[in-house]
């Protein structure tokens, strides 16, 4: 979903000039809010190709990177809109380890039904969010004082209860084969089912942005809240909405993760607390908001799992890829400024009615 640039409002006054010529398929891309992400994607593929070799490229290779991509990008996907928005969300990594803890206490230390620990595990991110988004729609806290407080208290609630129910702060489970199947199958030996999720979360947000007002809803927003809630837009709402679902799909990356490697730790998932906004910038949408899509997240989030992956197979020392990322953040961020312009800029033409 890109942004929708300024519609012509001259009414009787002014109508549409056709161009002369139709854009080429390039000329069109360079006005999207993904072109930069497309294009960086594409170099650090090509520069790990080349200086990975053919480890890199194998079967093994690229499920080292895609199986990342995918859990980072189900968390991604949700926090982009919030982005979108104009909002942040940092309590990710929290609702990750609290759920993944639920489901290996649920589940695994008292012995319920899987189904029932999966459940609660998901029941926690949705909480998570509505209470973010209340908090954030009810007072003028900023979203990031809100969400790092939430990061912080929920972190310590997982590790307390954690202690006092077990004693310990690392739970082993045993999921059944259904379980197993659904959220924690190696396809191949090697390619996580996360992939599937990450797809469907994708195909269902850009189905969602692209067919309902909804939407239109979100861009409106982070342009400009006052305007949108004074053209009858649900803003509160909207913004509650998406605080529930990068709580859930948090949470969903909590239970694939548990039941991947049969067990939870309460210090899982604080590293998707800052790799899923830089997935997100690297992925072309602005800090301040109103400007992005869905495709650019994803193709963020591809461009960060390659990198973090890659730098293994080149055989050079592994602590050059931090600088890697940082270069690719700043460069993300300049060629998004670039192209956010050319897109802005590309408005319809009018002229006055004879």
């Amino acid at each position: 979903m890109t942004t929708s640039l300024p519609k012509t409002t001259a009414g009787a006054e002014a109508a549409v000039i056709p161009p002369k010529q139709a854009e080429s398929r390039l000329g069109q891309l360079r006005h999207r809010p993904e072109a930069g992400a497309l294009i960086g994607t594409l170099s650090v593929f090509v520069f790990f190709a080349i200086f990975g070799g053919e480890k890199f490229l194998a079967g093994a290779g690229t499920a080292s990177w895609l199986n990342i991509a995918a859990e980072l990008g189900i968390i991604a996907i949700p926090v982009g809109l919030l982005m979108i928005a104009g909002e942040l969300d940092v309590s990710v990594g929290s609702v990750l380890a609290g759920s993944s803890m639920t489901l290996a206490i649920v589940s695994g230390h008292w012995g319920a039904p899987m189904i029932v620990g999966i459940v609660l595990a998901l029941a926690l991110g949705l909480l998570t969010g509505l209470l973010n988004g209340i908090i954030v729609t009810r007072s003028n806290v900023p979203s990031l004082v809100v969400t790092l407080a939430t990061l912080f208290a929920l972190s310590g609630l997982t590790l307390g209860l954690s202690r006092v129910t077990t004693g310990t702060t690392s739970v082993a489970i045993a999921p059944d084969p259904t379980s197993k199947t659904i959220f924690g199958q190696l396809i191949g030996g090697q390619f996580e089912v996360a992939i599937f999720w990450w797809i469907a979360v994708a195909v269902l947000v850009t189905v969602l942005l692209q067919m309902m007002p909804y939407g239109n809803w979100i861009f409106a927003i982070g342009g400009d809240k006052e305007s949108a809630r004074a053209t009858g837009i649900p803003v509160a709402k909207v913004k509650i909405a998406l605080y529930m679902a990068s709580g859930f799909c948090a949470a969903l990356v909590g239970v694939i993760q548990t039941i991947l490697y049969n067990g939870a730790q309460v210090a899982n998932g604080q590293a998707f607390v800052f790799n899923s906004i830089i997935a997100v910038v690297i992925g072309g949408v602005l800090l301040h908001g109103g400007y992005g899509s869905v495709v650019g997240v994803v193709l963020g989030t591809l461009t960060f799992a390659i990198v973090n992956q890659g730098i293994y197979y080149t055989g050079w020392n592994s602590d050059w890829a931090a600088l890697i990322l940082g270069i690719l953040i700043l460069a993300a961020v300049l060629m998004n400024n670039t192209f956010r312009r050319l897109a802005l800029s590309h408005k319809p033409r009018t002229a006055k009615k004879a």
